[in-house]
């Protein structure tokens, strides 16, 4: 081929290479940030599994993550390629999605005005009727699906990022034990009870305040500033119908008790932390839990001592005391 061709036919392709358009992709999405294609997905599992809340409604709401989070006038849009929607907001930080036929087929997202990870983003189902301070089961087996279907769950991508989408399926995560799907409730929590018809069962330490993790994991939990609020419902349990209620103990209710004199005290923590012959703690035998049927930890005695003080609000026994004693906590 002549070299005159050559130039000419080179000179062709530069021509068309620099006549394409350049493409640039956008950097990845910030964890705060919600695909609009995925909230509207929870919103259709909410109409598909409504049974177990025939008569509520969903919300979706936005809670602080981070310490020091402004919570107050939160602004927020979905925002797509060519076009953007603005999204009314509560006074408590809630809202709802309408279905945009452009937003979607753009992928859009459900942006905040706020920095990376300083909130996190949950389904709300409630259910008309549920007494003020409780909770009805079926609304939190359903919020779990929808939370996980509408990818709200907010942690660190390259802690979960090996987990292949049966694992982080809402199916999968909301009939597992394991599950861990975490709820949060308005203020600190002392306790949880589960009440249906004539049964009822105290919920156990490990699930609340997110099984207590480890400082080391805290980044990566969005409990953060939450943790105290935090619990794991038994929605994987179906033993406990849609309409058990979870009644909330929390910490300003909680009533200090009679101060009594120190050495009354000391005979009391002494007896209270010694366990039973029948192989049933005192701890066990106010929630009607064996030993066998409880998982329990032993504290030593000094942490012991810290902890009953704490919940009692007496005096810890002195350490020759104390070295005979040890609290057997859930």
């Amino acid at each position: 081929m002549p070299q005159s061709a050559i130039m000419w036919k080179t000179t062709l392709l530069l021509a068309l290479a620099l006549s394409v358009p350049t493409v640039e992709v956008p950097n990845t999405r910030s964890p705060v940030d919600k695909s609009y294609r995925k909230m509207l997905q929870g919103a259709e599992r909410f109409k598909r599994e409504h049974a177990l809340a025939p008569q509520a409604s969903l919300r979706f709401r936005l809670l602080p993550r981070q310490p020091g989070t402004d919570m107050q006038g939160i602004k927020l849009k979905v925002v797509g390629d060519t076009s953007s929607m603005a999204v009314p907001i509560g006074a408590d930080n809630s809202f709802t999605l309408e279905y945009n036929e452009l937003l979607w087929r753009e992928d859009a997202a459900v942006l905040a005005n706020r920095k990376t990870l300083s909130m996190t983003w949950r389904a709300e189902v409630r259910s008309p009727g549920v007494p003020d301070g409780m909770r009805r089961l079926g609304d939190l087996r359903l919020e779990c699906l929808v939370g996980m279907e509408a990818g709200l769950v907010s942690n660190n991508a390259h802690l979960f990022a090996w987990l292949d989408e049966f694992l982080r399926s809402p199916d999968k995560v909301c009939s597992d034990p394991h599950g861990n799907y975490l709820f949060f409730t308005e203020k600190p929590l002392f306790s949880i009870t589960l009440q249906a018809g004539e049964r009822r069962a105290t919920l156990p330490f490990h699930a609340l305040y997110a099984g207590n993790p480890p400082a080391a994991e805290m980044p990566y939990c969005d409990c953060q500033v939450l943790l105290d609020r935090s619990y794991f419902a038994p929605v994987w349990d179906r033993s406990w119908p849609d309409d058990t209620l979870l009644g909330f103990e929390y910490m300003d209710a909680r009533r200090p008790p009679v101060r009594q004199p120190r050495a009354t005290a000391r005979l009391h923590w002494q007896r209270m932390a010694r366990p039973s012959s029948a192989g049933v703690s005192t701890a066990g035998a106010k929630s009607g839990y064996t030993s066998r049927q409880r998982p329990a930890t032993w504290l030593p005695a000094p942490t012991a001592a810290r902890a009953w003080a704490s919940m009692c609000c007496c005096s810890p026994p002195t350490a020759a005391s104390s070295s005979r004693a040890s609290v057997h906590l859930d």
